[in-house]
């Protein structure tokens, strides 16, 4: 309780008056009260609209290559591995549902996008091993053991089936 005290005497400056941060969070609670999750696409869908009308495909790769750098940055191979699985899986069911139509196989996706991830790395003059020193397994290894995981499973399923 205490600890609460004194946070509430924190947010306060020495006019009494809340802080922004104090304001903020009582405005985003009034306002997650008042309005519904489809109040939140909308807003969501608009602003998507009004960035996609003010910048260009550089803006989106540019932000794209960011994350992707942040995203390798601060997760290992694990990581990789288990959403090359989950895609497998996603992958799977929607050929599944959709009986192919002529989609490739999860298999062929991880190994095509292997391929382009190693092409680009070439062309960056980046000669990293698929590990690098901190157990972290490239996007190629990762799109490639998940491909061939899924494969596998669905090997295993469809002979169950038999």
């Amino acid at each position: 309780m205490a600890n609460r005290n004194n946070r509430d005497n924190n947010n306060k400056d020495n006019n009494n008056k809340m802080t922004l941060e104090e304001a903020g969070r009582k405005g985003g609670e009034a306002t997650s009260k008042n309005h519904d999750r489809e109040f939140y696409e909308e807003i969501g869908r608009k602003g998507g609209e009004a960035t996609a009308e003010n910048h260009d495909r550089e803006f989106y790769e540019e932000i794209g290559r960011k994350g992707g750098e942040a995203t390798a940055e601060n997760h290992d191979r694990e990581f990789y591995e288990e959403i090359g699985r989950k895609g497998g899986e996603a992958r799977a069911e929607q050929s599944n549902n959709s009986n192919n139509n002529g989609k490739m196989s999860q298999e062929e996706a991880g190994r095509k996008g292997g391929e382009a991830r190693s092409k680009n790395r070439s062309n960056n003059n980046n000669d990293d091993n698929d590990n690098d020193n901190n157990g972290k397994m490239s996007r190629e290894e990762a799109g490639r053991k998940g491909g061939e995981a899924r494969a596998r499973q669905r090997k295993n399923n469809n002979s169950d089936e038999k």
